[in-house]
């Protein structure tokens, strides 16, 4: 039988009905894509159950794979032909995406519609929360959506210059590969950042230290284009010259980083701020380029008014803010609560924290006078009940913690629970925990599903909470990055 003929018995409507009780037999090689995995990869099943994830394939879609990887239990290949294309599927805007040799590996799912690409996130989040924490939502959150393209407000370009060509490249990294994709555009960073690569390029290839320039980090505000240039040697004049000149002509700031990140600082100083704003808060926050802030401003503001709205802090409340970073979440709490408290792990942020709330404080455009808030440093990472109990009882929790989860404070919490309720093997509850309370309510911000799983499913079964809502945030549209939501509120019974 022909490809074109068995293709026919495959889509006609007796192969693709749903009643049908089982899927027809496909030609030999042939594999039905069942579902993406979270890296973004079409996953599959030969006729004796070995899983194959193939990248660049949708589900939905009967294809060819070559295979590259194999194990006992499974194997990883490459589309090589789409024999039913999904009906999901669109054309990647970026000339970059793509399978071919030296595409750029920035993004996943330009291939993949994305409306579609959220309900994969959700599904992650979900399936996660499932299978690693034994947890369900009672609600699902809407998601959070925004602008597909030119939401890349921050990033890290890598830059070569490579002799043979005698030219520069300025980009991501080539997918699976450590070499940096020969781009001239991209579609997810703002559009006047796009169009400045290839300037930067003749820039970088003018300059004395051409070799010696290995990254540029970018950094966007409301009002500035940042660009942080890594040099391993000093500037000469010459080229400090060529980057005023380039910034004067591109309307950019340039910072330098003749070391680590402690090291950066403006090539001249004055000029205008860094910043971002809140709008709904009336809140400006200054921040340096190499602080962190969330890539896609759009969606940070959405996402700092929905957790605020599902926190729910009142005027007679008393809130934590855990990992607060500069206070991207502190300050607006401020304008809500009765009192705040922002924890943070980076002496550096906690200073930068502070002052935004003075700087905000004296601001006549906030929308209501921030309360007494204070900001502490401290290693979250090795929280303990007794550390936990010293920062004093709260009404709600905000939780926004880095790719690594916030374990520790959810342990730490959870044992103060057991303790409390003289769970079998608990430790004796701490003396100063006897008038302590555990917050009725935690909005957790998670920039990974696996670890807020495995928070969540603490939260539930040994913390006393039940998990009433979760949804993703598409932060990062067309990767495979998944933000999410998740609210705990504390069950009646440990009340």
């Amino acid at each position: 039988m022909s490809d074109d003929s068995d293709l026919q018995a495959l889509t006609s409507p007796e192969a693709t009905a749903p009643c049908s009780d089982a899927a027809p037999a496909l030609p030999e090689g042939w594999l039905r894509v069942d579902a993406l995995d979270i890296e973004a990869q079409g996953i599959a099943r030969r006729p004796d159950g070995k899983v194959v994830f193939i990248e660049g394939a949708l589900p939905g879609e009967i294809v060819s794979a070559s295979v590259h990887r194999k194990k006992n239990n499974w194997e990883a290949a490459t589309l090589t032909a789409i024999h039913r294309e999904s009906s999901q599927r669109v054309r990647p805007v970026c000339p970059h995406f793509g399978l071919h040799t030296g595409a750029c590996g920035g993004c996943k799912m330009q291939h993949l519609h994305p409306a579609a690409q959220v309900a994969v996130k959700q599904r992650v989040l979900e399936d996660n929360l499932w299978h690693l924490g034994k947890v369900r939502a009672e609600t699902l959150l809407r998601p959070i959506e925004g602008p597909a393209w030119g939401y890349r407000y921050r990033a890290r370009l890598a830059v070569r210059y490579v002799h043979r060509k005698g030219e520069v490249l300025i980009g991501f990294h080539e997918r699976k590969s450590r070499y940096i994709a020969d781009m001239r555009s991209c579609s997810v960073l703002p559009a006047q950042v796009s169009a400045l690569l290839v300037p930067l390029r003749a820039l970088i290839g003018s300059m004395d230290a051409r070799e010696t320039c290995p990254q540029i980090e970018l950094a966007c505000g409301d009002a500035v284009t940042a660009l942080v240039l890594r040099h391993l040697e000093p500037l000469s004049e010459d080229d400090a010259a060529r980057l005023r000149a380039f910034a004067l002509q591109h309307d950019v700031q340039w910072w330098l980083q003749p070391k680590g990140p402690d090291s950066v600082h403006l090539l001249d100083e004055g000029g205008p701020e860094l910043a971002y704003r809140l709008p709904e808060f009336g809140i400006t926050m200054p921040f340096k380029p190499t602080d962190f802030t969330q890539v896609n401003p759009h969606i940070n503001r959405v996402l700092v008014s929905r957790a605020l709205r599902l926190l729910a802090a009142q005027p007679h409340e008393r809130v934590i803010d855990w990992f607060c970073g500069l206070g991207n979440f502190t300050l607006p709490l401020a304008t809500q609560a009765r009192e705040v408290l922002g924890i943070e792990g980076s002496a550096a942020l906690v200073e930068r924290a502070q002052k935004n709330f003075e700087r905000n404080s004296q601001n006549p455009g906030v929308i209501r006078s921030l309360c007494a808030t204070n900001f502490v440093a401290r290693n979250l990472f090795e929280m303990t009940p007794q550390m936990l109990v010293a920062d004093g009882s709260a009404d709600k929790w905000l939780v926004d913690p880095p790719r690594e989860g916030a374990f520790a404070l959810v342990k730490a919490l959870a044992e103060l629970h057991q303790s409390r309720m003289g769970a079998e093997g608990a430790a004796p509850l701490p003396a100063a925990a006897q008038g302590w309370q555990p917050p009725q309510r935690i909005v957790y911000v998670s920039c990974n599903p696996a670890t807020l799983a495995r928070d969540a499913g603490l939260l539930v079964h040994q913390a006393g909470y039940r998990c009433t809502a979760a949804g993703v945030v598409n932060m990062f549209p067309h990767t495979a990055h998944v933000e999410s939501v998740a609210v705990f509120e504390r069950a009646a019974a440990t009340v």
